[in-house]
């Protein structure tokens, strides 16, 4: 502790420090150190961003061919996939997810480097200027310039563009994170992507859906028909005449098909049973006949029949010459 030749701590060297917050500068500086990070190089491949670089929902930069590289198969990529996985979060499937971002370059003779600038403004693009691109033609300006101008029209190629279609590139803040979060499910709930492009597996989901649709309106179909025709079956047992049809059936040829069945079989089963039906009350109108009205009247020749017996089985009747007294 002493006299050694060593030195001797004070209170003040061996008592740590308090832990305190950042100050408002501080917190400012270490953001833009790291917004000045990820505006240099790419997360995939940790490699200086060049262009084409692209940017996906999330309004974060990426070299394309990073990208490419990390939709190959995991033997034919030299990417670690893990750690890429990790970044991105799942918001990389396939290019559609994904747009490339137009910068405006200005290279600086002095320092021998590429400028990203605003068309609009001439500012440098970067962490000390909030810049946006628009979706899907891509191109990048000031957060400032597109404020001002207030048009929906791009600024570059006059492609017509909503609000909602701005996307903030590096976003800080909650809200604007919050915002393209939103974007994304109001996205994906119409099948489509960060590109406006149709998702992949969308279109097979909504055709399944119709499909399952469509069956569930046949097996309906079918079941209505089976009870048709047994309630016909079971008419056709009993005597009892069938109520007359609305419209004349004389000279009708096949029956309409009932509107919005679709199922090939369902509307044959339809038109047959229907044809049946159609046949046998044309029958019954020919003929004019019917058992059960037959048995309600006598004929002729069984009025004839009725003088034989007795009165107790034929009934009493005077005779023709009795005299009146």
């Amino acid at each position: 502790m002493g006299n050694d030749g060593g030195s001797i701590p004070t209170r003040r060297e061996l008592v740590k420090e308090a832990a305190r917050n950042l100050t408002t500068a501080e917190l400012k500086e270490t953001q833009k150190e790291h917004l000045a990070h990820q505006w240099s190089w790419c997360p995939l491949s940790h490699r200086p961003l060049r262009q084409p670089v692209v940017s996906d929902c999330a309004g974060l930069l990426y070299n394309k061919d990073a990208v490419l590289q990390y939709l190959l198969p995991d033997e034919a990529s030299t990417l670690n996939k893990e750690d890429c996985d990790k970044m991105l979060e799942g918001r990389v499937k396939s290019l559609k997810d994904v747009i490339e971002v137009h910068f405006e370059v200005d290279i600086d003779q002095f320092m021998d480097k590429e400028k990203w600038i605003c068309p609009v403004t001439s500012k440098e693009l970067g962490p000390a200027v909030k810049a946006v691109y628009l979706v899907p033609c891509g191109h990048a300006f000031s957060h400032e310039a597109i404020k001002e101008m207030k048009t929906e029209h791009c600024l570059q190629c006059n492609h017509l563009y909503e609000s909602n279609n701005i996307i903030t590139l590096f976003p800080t803040t909650e809200a604007e994170q919050t915002s393209l979060r939103e974007r994304v499910k109001d996205l994906a709930d119409k099948g489509l992507t960060h590109s406006l492009k149709k998702a992949s597996g969308s279109s097979k989901k909504r055709k399944a859906n119709k499909i399952a649709r469509e069956g569930q309106v046949a097996a309906d179909s079918t079941s209505q028909i089976t009870d048709v025709a047994k309630s016909s079956a079971s008419r056709s047992q009993t005597s009892t005449p069938l109520p007359r049809p609305s419209t004349p059936l004389l000279g009708t040829s096949t029956p309409k098909l009932p509107s919005g069945i679709k199922n090939a079989t369902t509307a044959n089963l339809t038109a047959k049973v229907l044809e049946e039906e159609t046949e046998r009350k044309k029958r019954r109108l020919v003929s004019g006949e019917n058992e059960t009205l037959k048995s309600l009247f006598t004929k002729k020749d069984d009025k004839k029949k009725l003088g034989d017996g007795n009165f107790m089985t034929r009934g009493f009747s005077i005779p023709t010459n009795a005299r009146y007294d």
